[in-house]
């Protein structure tokens, strides 16, 4: 169907393969809406791909799908980490990536999980609610208890700082 132009493939492969897309992203520290953004975005790249015939029927479409969004979904998280001030509509980087920067990509990622994971309650919900849900510095600091904006911010400057030395302690025992 695509071949031949018609929208209507587009549509079956959204309505196929919308929740699974959606679990993944929503597994990963991501929205519903991020989920069908991530799908939205899939289904452009495959559609230009087999009406230029640079696409090869290797797998599934279904398949082919998930595989970039999870590519292109590690790298809006690693770049949310980057760049937390970067606008939310700035597009992700092509999906050409090569398999080593992605295996790198993969490494950064499960360090910072890891460090999150060492880190106390709070700061974790604080960084959590700031750089990945995007709420503003009243909304976390009524969410959680702080008596203003300000103490909400003072706390994320700690948090921050905190996860910053845990990464790098983690790097560096990981150095040969």
């Amino acid at each position: 169907m695509i071949r031949r132009g018609d929208e209507q493939g587009l549509v079956l492969l959204f309505e196929e393969t919308r929740r699974q897309v959606v679990g993944y992203v929503v597994a990963h520290q991501g929205s519903r809406e991020d989920g069908e953004d991530m799908l939205q975005d899939a289904l452009i790249i495959l559609w230009e791909r087999v009406r230029s015939g640079r696409y090869e029927y290797t797998s599934r479409l279904a398949t082919f799908l998930l595989g970039i969004v999870k590519n292109r979904w590690l790298r809006v998280l690693a770049a949310r980490r980057r760049e937390p001030l970067a606008p939310a509509d700035t597009d992700p980087p092509d999906d050409t990536e090569s398999a080593d920067e992605a295996l790198i990509e993969e490494e950064r990622t499960a360090v910072v999980r890891r460090a999150m994971e060492q880190m106390d309650d709070v700061c974790k919900k604080v960084l959590l609610m700031f750089y990945w849900e995007e709420r503003s510095m009243e909304d976390i600091a009524k969410a959680l208890g702080f008596s203003n904006a300000a103490t909400a911010k003072s706390k994320k400057y700690q948090c921050k700082k905190a996860l910053e030395r845990l990464i790098r302690s983690f790097q560096e025992r990981e150095q040969p």
